[in-house]
């Protein structure tokens, strides 16, 4: 094998693991959505929003493996087929890794889990659609296309499932006819947004082809809270704006609103580089628009639900990470709040790379 030959191989093989990479994501993530809908954990559903990143940030890393490799090899034949099927399959992948983000804030949204026979009915449809995902990744990686058209026949049973499940789902109060008026007028809802989405990616575009100018970057609205701002959402506004200034817009807040630092966090901040010319404390208003004006919902003490009770807005991720009490008279306060400092600029860190990549910064 000449050394072309050797190179073209190993670039191609490359971009063979990266799909196989991206199909594996895509079907974790909708299994993990649809047991969010089928059990109500809501905590699986909101990871399931987060760990929607890395399956778009894989979904460009094949795209431009896919795009250097035309330049490089110039393909023909198998090998060009091989790649336009590749480039085909990573939209359809990122696609489902999309319906799986839609499943995990409905599942969210449901003021109750399927039962009886609507459970039986999506149990069986989530089958079908997480095997046969599998199958096909796993036919066009061994190149096996009669596994292929098994396959196919296999994917066409989706179709009855879902018409069982809405059957299923009509008959269960006699109200068939709300069902249909509710689901048809929700889903022409749902084309006519993803038709303005598509309008909004052709100016994008057609502003970079005219100007030069790339789409804008978008940032991430987050908010931390603590019970009256006065610890732990500070150190964590603070970290965040510190270390990822380009990825985000940060605010704290707390059900009231403290006189002061928590004792000795403001000496801690001042020797971290962290503190402000004036620190500011905000109490958030407990109501369902107010926490809709973020991305990123997370409470460092306690649920989310304590400051913001009710239904988890649809666009809003809600976390929930306990990282310790603020010292007491007892104890040494900046080994307490060092402590504390650490562990939440890990969980920032490891947070904004799985949203933005290692780029976050």
């Amino acid at each position: 094998m000449s050394h072309y030959e050797e190179r073209l191989t190993r670039d191609l093989d490359r971009i063979q693991k990266e799909i196989a990479d991206l199909g594996e994501l895509a079907v974790t993530a909708l299994k993990q959505g649809v047991s969010a809908s089928l059990t109500g954990d809501v905590k699986l559903a909101n990871r399931t929003v987060i760990n929607d990143k890395p399956i778009n940030r894989k979904k460009k890393l094949i795209n431009d493996l896919s795009y250097a490799f035309l330049a490089v090899h110039q393909p023909s034949g198998a090998h060009l087929r091989q790649l336009v099927a590749v480039m085909g399959i990573v939209d359809e992948l990122e696609r489902i890794g999309d319906y799986a983000v839609t499943i995990a804030r409905n599942a969210i949204q449901l003021p109750k889990q399927p039962g009886g026979s609507v459970k039986e009915e999506l149990e069986a449809l989530a089958e079908n659609a997480t095997s046969t995902v599998e199958q096909s990744m796993n036919a066009f990686v061994t190149q096996d296309a009669d596994r292929a058209k098994q396959t196919l026949g296999i994917a066409k049973q989706a179709e009855a499932r879902s018409d069982a499940l809405f059957e299923s789902l009509a008959g269960e109060d006699g109200t068939g006819e709300n069902v249909r008026y509710v689901v048809d007028t929700l889903t022409i809802s749902h084309l006519l947004k993803r038709a303005s989405d598509r309008a909004q990616n052709i100016c994008e575009e057609t502003v970079f082809a005219v100007t030069g100018e790339p789409k804008k970057r978008s940032v991430l609205k987050m908010l931390f809270l603590d019970p009256d701002n006065s610890c732990q959402s500070q150190i964590a506004e603070a970290v965040a704006r510190r270390a990822f200034p380009r990825s985000g817009e940060y605010s704290s807040g707390g059900r009231e609103v403290a006189k002061d630092l928590a004792p000795g966090l403001r000496d801690f901040m001042e020797s971290k580089g962290l503190a402000q010319a004036q620190v500011t404390f905000d109490a958030v208003e407990p109501d369902h628009e107010h926490a809709a004006a973020f991305d990123l919902v997370i409470s460092l003490k306690g649920d989310v639900e304590d400051y913001f009770p009710g239904q988890q807005p649809y666009r809003t991720t809600y976390l929930e990470w306990e990282v310790g009490d603020g010292p007491t008279e007892a104890d040494d306060a900046a080994s307490s709040y060092n402590q504390m400092y650490r562990e939440i600029g890990d969980r920032i860190r490891e947070l904004l790379v799985t949203m933005r990549g290692e780029e976050a910064g």
